[in-house]
């Protein structure tokens, strides 16, 4: 009986999940209007593409959708190979002041991101990196969020298995890219889906950094979007379901990497 009441109560939640986001597509592909009749309907009396022409051919969101793209993917390769690199030196390599440095990091987890974001605009802007994706990326590319991830994770290696291909004669770059990295798979799956999803979804700091329309990344521009076709709620959700086939896509992909990496977060130094 528990484990019968456990699964229902998983079924129900994992329902209330999934209905929104059905209905959202569902009402992607209604007519005009039929989304905000009453009763409210759940399948489209006639399936229709238009909402998502529009937004490709009137309204240009396929520029925004690719901007985001290539940002979010950039982001995410950089975020990997920077912060694996840190964290591989904060877990096994020896120098001096690396426990106060860390502890240092640590602390400043506590430091709201929005606190930082007008000293960065300042120090970008003396730099000439406002309105370039550069100044866009580099928030995104080494965070001390991933560090700290990264560095627990290595920290269940062991050192014997590092020692060995040491005396081998094994370079520190090569311990690290091809003995490290394959075993630290999981984790960097679990850093890639949230780097991914960090930068797909910020509205806040594109908005802040770009000023040009044609370099505005996807939620900034839904956001204009939301303002001048308010009204419009098929056309709204088609831009919603846009905006989140990346993101679902991604995790598919990495889902099982993902999962042994939040099972190994539980790793003690």
């Amino acid at each position: 009986m528990k484990r019968f009441l456990i699964h229902a109560l998983l079924i129900l939640g994992a329902i209330a999940t999934v209905i929104p986001l059905l209905w959202m597509i569902s009402a992607s592909l209604m007519p005009q209007g039929e989304a905000t009749t009453f009763p409210p309907r759940l399948i489209p009396s006639r399936v229709t593409l238009d909402h998502y022409r529009a937004l490709f051919t009137n309204l240009n969101l396929g520029r925004a959708f690719l901007n985001s793209l290539f940002v979010a993917m950039l982001a995410t390769l950089l975020s990997l190979l920077l912060n694996s690199m840190a964290g591989y030196a904060f877990a096994k390599l020896r120098f001096r002041g690396r426990d106060r440095i860390f502890a240092l990091l640590v602390a400043a987890l506590g430091i709201p991101a929005q606190v930082a974001m007008l000293p960065l605009f300042l120090l970008l802007k003396s730099m000439g990196l406002v309105n370039t994706y550069v100044g866009v990326l580099i928030p995104y590319i080494a965070t001390i969020y991933g560090i700290f991830l990264v560095r627990q994770f290595m920290l269940s290696i062991p050192d014997d298995l590092l020692a060995a291909a040491r005396i081998d004669g094994a370079s520190e770059l090569r311990i690290y890219w091809s003995v490290v990295l394959p075993v630290a798979r999981p984790v960097l799956a679990t850093l890639a889906i949230f780097t991914f999803m960090s930068a797909w979804n910020d509205f806040m700091w594109p908005l802040i950094i770009l000023t040009d329309n044609d370099k505005y990344t996807m939620p900034v521009a839904v956001a204009n979007l939301v303002g001048e076709h308010v009204q419009d709620l098929e056309l709204m959700m088609a831009s919603a379901v846009l905006t989140i086939i990346p993101v679902l896509s991604l995790f598919f992909v990495l889902q099982k990497q993902y999962i042994a990496g939040m099972m190994a977060g539980s790793v003690k130094e």
